[in-house]
């Protein structure tokens, strides 16, 4: 089965098995940055950005993504260097496994909030795990990030 989708600004053409998730799909056409970290919907290692908003592409099939938006890292990668910039300064990106897909929350995050308070932040990135740190490095980070970019 064929499906259509616009795939980081480019219109792309996939074939697909009929219970195919997305998260197989993309990694079998070269976009890396999207792990397989559970397979069950709790770490978020394969978020990607559904037309636009975060979404855990190891439990989205191919064909529901047919017509629609998909952003991941490769696609956005000025904005993910600055925010990457932002987590070595705080010393908040240890492994670097869970780093693609907090890094699109992130992004998401500012487009959605004009001035997301800690609060806001803690909520909007929490289905995305990190087995290296405390999470405090990785706040200071997006907090930053979020400042500079006013």
């Amino acid at each position: 089965m064929k499906i259509e989708l616009n795939l980081n600004g480019r219109p792309r053409s996939f074939e697909i098995e009929p219970n195919e998730y997305l998260l197989e799909t993309l990694r079998k056409h070269h976009m890396t940055s999207v792990k397989n970290g559970c397979d069950a919907s709790t770490c978020g290692a394969c978020t990607v950005l559904l037309d636009g908003k975060p979404t855990l592409s190891c439990t989205v099939l191919s064909i529901r993504a047919n017509g629609h938006e998909v952003t991941t890292v490769e696609g956005i990668t000025d904005e993910v260097d600055l925010i990457s910039n932002h987590f070595g300064d705080e010393g908040a990106d240890q492994c670097g496994f869970c780093n693609a897909g907090l890094a699109l929350t992130v992004y998401a995050l500012k487009k959605e909030y004009k001035n997301p308070t800690e609060e806001d932040i803690k909520n909007y990135i929490v289905g995305n795990l990190c087995r290296c740190s405390g999470y405090q490095a990785q706040l200071k980070a997006i907090k930053t990030y979020l400042e500079d970019q006013k």
